[in-house]
């Protein structure tokens, strides 16, 4: 469920938690589209058969395509009204803590950290989570860095 807050709130809103999106699932086809736009077609991922002898039982996405969903869930999370520009001003800390095999499902959580009051707008710092479903560890720990400037 998306938390919506308006602009002025938005020095208010540190210590936030947003909850948790809806599931996703991670397909090959969603793998082997991200392998072909990075160019990263490591059999890990992108060769189910040679993946199931392999060190995870079968394909897992790569890290940086996790990664690369916080945008999504973040946007899912979280709307500030009243902004003319949002940008994604990158990341303090990143970890991958456990593969996500094709086939899993996960979803992002996020809870705001810190709100900086910046020149013409706000930054955002942002704890996110992703997670796999059924899994005792996440997959992706992150701090990401938001600015909105109205």
């Amino acid at each position: 469920m998306t938390t919506t807050a308006a602009y002025a709130d938005a020095p208010d809103l540190a210590g936030t938690d947003l909850g948790w999106t809806d599931w996703i699932e991670i397909t090959q086809d969603r793998v082997d589209l991200f392998a072909d736009a990075t160019d990263d077609h490591q059999w890990i991922h992108v060769d189910p058969e040679r993946a199931a002898a392999g060190p995870f039982g079968r394909p897992i996405a790569h890290g940086f395509l996790s990664l690369s969903l916080t945008v999504r869930f973040w946007s899912e999370l979280f709307e500030l009204d009243g902004v003319g520009t949002k940008v994604n001003y990158g990341l303090e800390k990143v970890r991958f803590v456990s593969p996500v095999a094709v086939g899993a499902r996960i979803r992002g959580g996020a809870v705001i950290a810190e709100v900086l009051d910046i020149p013409g707008g706000y930054q955002f710092t942002v704890d996110q989570t992703i997670e796999i479903e059924g899994a005792p560890k996440p997959a992706v720990v992150a701090r990401g860095l938001y600015r909105f400037y109205a």
